[in-house]
């Protein structure tokens, strides 16, 4: 295997990586303002 394959294999990983440590990190944040839900037992409105 060539070395550019590799560090393209690397940089890869590296970005994947990244997106989803932030992935992960904008789904821990709690949302702040109003939240809206829609369900089976209608509509709920919270403040943040």
């Amino acid at each position: 295997m060539s070395r550019n394959v590799l560090y393209l294999l690397v940089g890869a990983l590296a970005v994947a990586v990244a997106v989803l440590g932030y992935s992960l990190y904008q789904e821990s944040r709690e949302p702040s303002g109003v939240q809206i839900e829609l369900g089976e037992d209608g509509v709920k409105i919270e403040s943040q």
